[in-house]
């Protein structure tokens, strides 16, 4: 009795299997959803016509999302189904895809890897033709797989990014995973811009966790992967609107840590990169929390030692904002006087190419604020000893605009670097220094020959006080050297 109770089980197990296939393959078979028979026999062909198909796991989506959803065989290729299942097929492969393949042993490779990299071939190839459906399943499980195969995290770096500001010339390193690593960027940006994409439903998926594991991955040491997450990052923001806050303080984060903290990480050129791009669509007048980004994350990036790898994108982005707002030019130039090298040479250069571009989009109201400050330290490094930072501050003064800012504030400028190009003239070592020191000060007296003949005098008679408080301190020395020896040694209370 036992026996023939579980025989007749499995076939009843089949049975509202293939009724369930039948309820949601056609509405051609409902009528004959009454005759019992006939349902059998229905339920029969469509078992051997779709053999392949089963239900998809509960662990890739959720139960509210699972009413209906069907999963092809994901071994098929999709030129062997029917339009209809296509949809199917596609998750079944997505789902496939969630496997993590091993390639720390470059001479392992394994049947399962083989297949993974093919099958993410197929995605591609399929999402490119537009084909896809991104229904809230599709979404679902695309954000999965992306998660599972690229989040992860990065070993910690030792020793010599901190030390050298040479990182440009040491070799890059390559993720031996990037085969597949760069087939799931692509399907990820495929997906991120796809153009039937629902982002009410996108941003559920795509949402704050995953934004921010993604930009962890912009420390990754390979410069392919930081690349194409600077693309999908760029479409992110514009394609999803309600996470722009969130990304924009992220990254603020992300900078702080690098600025206060660590001084290390590999994605900072192409964060400045994407934000270039996003400044420039900010609207006018600009809200007070992008001016913060200014103050607070821009300029203090001018600090750390390695700021030659990302300066060009910094300067851009700098350049942006006073283009949006020009009385932003105060602000940037106080902050890279702030941060002014003293004994780097090489920084000390990049920050008279971003001042020489600062000052070009200065206008003259803003230029009144910081011209002393920022005249002295131009007088400073026309006196620098290194050749090229002298010879790169003698070149600011090719430049017609800041030339004109000077033109219409010698009366303050002069005096402060008129001294720095007559010590010039006397000290310095280096010939072409000599020339272009002679060339200015040609100049100027071509501009204001009264003024710079009162500079000349103004200086003099400065030397001639130093001299002279020179002189004083020395006799002042030397009559309390005389009162120290004519002392009685019985008088001294100290005991020798």
């Amino acid at each position: 009795m036992l026996k023939q109770i579980l025989i007749k089980l499995p076939r009843k197990l089949q049975k509202s299997d293939l009724l369930d296939s039948s309820g949601s393959d056609s509405g051609n078979h409902t009528s004959n959803s009454g005759n019992g028979v006939q349902c059998a026999n229905i339920g029969n062909s469509i078992s051997s016509r779709l053999s392949v198909v089963k239900r998809v796991s509960s662990a890739v989506f959720p139960a509210s999302i699972m009413v209906g959803v069907e999963a092809v065989e994901p071994y098929l290729s999709f030129t062997d189904v029917s339009s209809l299942q296509k949809q199917s097929l596609f998750i079944s492969k997505l789902n496939l895809c969630c496997e993590v393949s091993d390639f720390s042993d470059p001479d392992k490779t394994s049947a399962e890897q083989d297949l993974k990299h093919q099958t993410l071939i197929e995605l591609v190839d399929f999402v490119s033709t537009g084909s896809a459906k991104f229904n809230e399943p599709a979404i679902a499980v695309m954000c999965k797989m992306c998660a599972v195969n690229l989040f992860r995290v990065f070993p910690p770096k030792y020793g010599s990014n901190s030390i050298s500001g040479e990182v440009e010339d040491e070799e890059p390193m390559f993720d031996p995973s990037w085969s597949n690593l760069q087939l799931v960027y692509d399907l990820l940006l495929g997906f991120i811009t796809y153009s039937s994409l629902d982002a009410k439903v996108a941003k559920k998926y795509v949402d704050h966790s995953f934004i921010s594991r993604l930009l962890d991955l912009f420390d990754s040491e390979d410069p392919r992967e930081r690349d194409c997450l600077k693309t999908i990052l760029h479409r992110i923001y514009g394609k999803l609107m309600v996470h722009r806050p969130f990304v924009r303080k992220a990254v603020s984060n992300i900078i702080y840590r690098f600025v206060f903290e660590t001084e290390r990480h590999n994605g900072i050129a192409e964060l400045l990169e994407i934000f270039g791009s996003i400044i420039s669509g900010f609207a006018v007048p600009l809200k007070e929390e992008h001016k913060m980004f200014l103050w607070k994350s821009l300029i203090p990036l001018h600090k750390p030692k390695l700021v030659g790898v990302y300066h060009q994108q910094l300067t851009f982005c700098v350049v942006q904002f006073i283009d949006k707002d020009p009385k932003l030019a105060d602000s940037v130039i106080k902050g890279l006087l702030k941060y002014w090298p003293v004994t780097n040479s090489q920084k000390e250069l990049m920050f008279i190419s971003e001042l020489e571009e600062v000052l070009e989009m200065t206008s003259m109201a803003e230029f009144l604020k910081i011209m002393v400050p920022l005249f002295r330290r131009i007088a400073f490094c026309l006196n620098s000893s290194h050749y090229q930072v002298a010879e790169r501050t003698h070149l600011l003064w090719n430049n017609e605009h800041i030339l004109n800012l000077v033109t219409h504030n010698r009366q303050v400028i002069f005096p402060l670097i008129f001294p720095a190009l007559e010590r010039n003239s006397e000290n310095h070592w280096n010939q072409a220094v000599l020339n272009l020191t002679q060339s200015i000060k040609k100049m100027l007296c071509e501009m204001d020959e009264e003024l710079v003949l009162a500079c000349r005098q103004k200086m003099e008679e400065e030397i001639s006080q130093s001299s002279e408080a020179t002189e004083k301190r020395k006799l002042i020395w030397e009559r309390l050297e005389t009162a120290a020896n004519v002392i009685p040694s019985a008088a001294c209370p100290v005991a020798c």
